[in-house]
């Protein structure tokens, strides 16, 4: 019977479909078990993961019966694409299934920078009645850029313009003519996009050209009261110089859910002391209640049926 390996986190229930037609080796703590995750995969002919499994030449070379590779999720960094492609393994992410949560989470983080009151609990409780401090800005009449126009892009793009925002956007992979940009402004480069937004959303794989796209000199070229929200991929932005430019008061504010050393440790996150208005949550933007059985559901259905054809799909491959 094939061997389904689960290396990290998800609902065990939705494993149900795989169950009744194959072995299934759930256990979550294979992720952060190198040594152990290579012996399971010895006889695995699929694997579920999220985004720290890293699915690369090593792994695949102690799996030499692997034909799928099911990612809980969208982003792909951290599963070796070249590879799969040259083993005929089949990558499915899970596309769609969490983008409404994910614009939730930027909507959101948006509004709690603008208006800044959010973290007023403790000065609350010890008494003190902070009514001229907590003067925050509205949402409505600012201007929302995107870096990247893909699907959870234009959701926000959506929510963002009801909300009575402007939308610009920047994308190198979208010509001018897309009907993409029917509703939101078109911009033909990084720098002008930066230049007029009162805040940035970033909606871009890591890449070698994507990898410290917000740096010292694009933050630099951002308004003072700008705000950023990254809930792409940790290394899109520079952590260092984002929190310099917030402390420095260069812009205003961030919300971080990704980060370039995931899981954030407390080494790592010492940049971001003291910092009120830097919101940081450990890469959550798409994971709500809702989503997960989405994404759960999804990546089930994309491994019983690849493996139920018993040949490599053309899907990411």
């Amino acid at each position: 019977m094939p061997l389904v390996v689960v290396s990290e986190f998800m609902n065990e229930a939705a494993l149900a479909p795989l169950r009744s037609e194959y072995e299934v080796l759930f256990d979550p703590k294979l992720v952060d078990d190198r040594s152990a995750l290579r012996t399971a995969m010895a006889d695995a002919e699929a694997i579920i993961v999220r985004n720290r499994t890293q699915v690369d030449e090593e792994l695949l070379e102690a799996a030499p019966r692997l034909r799928v590779v099911g990612r809980l999720g969208v982003g792909l960094d951290n599963i070796d694409m070249g590879a799969c492609r040259r083993r005929d393994i089949t990558v499915h992410p899970a596309t769609g299934a969490n983008s409404r949560a994910v614009a939730e989470y930027v909507i959101a983080s948006m509004m709690m920078l603008f208006r800044g009151a959010y973290q007023a609990r403790d000065r609350m409780v010890d008494g003190t009645w902070p009514r001229e401090a907590l003067q925050g800005r509205e949402i409505s009449g600012k201007t929302l850029g995107l870096v990247g126009l893909g699907g959870i892009a234009r959701m926000v793009a959506e929510r963002a313009t009801a909300l009575g925002m402007t939308v610009a956007a920047f994308d190198l992979f979208l010509t001018a003519d897309d009907p993409a940009w029917t509703d939101v402004t078109y911009v033909d480069n990084l720098a002008d996009l930066l230049a007029r937004s009162d805040a940035i959303s970033l909606h871009v794989p890591l890449t070698d050209s994507t990898r410290h796209l917000i740096n010292a000199d694009s933050l630099g070229t951002m308004r003072s009261g700008a705000i950023i929200v990254n809930t792409s991929r940790g290394g899109v932005v520079d952590d260092a110089a984002l929190a310099a430019a917030v402390r420095n008061g260069n812009i205003a504010g961030a919300a971080l859910d990704v980060f370039e050393t995931e899981p954030l440790t407390a080494t790592a996150a010492e940049m971001f002391a003291d910092l009120d208005n830097v919101v940081l949550t450990p890469h959550i933007a798409g994971l709500t209640t809702e989503s997960n059985e989405r994404v759960n559901d999804v990546t089930v259905e994309n491994v019983r049926k690849t493996l139920d054809n018993h040949e490599p799909s053309t899907e990411m491959r």
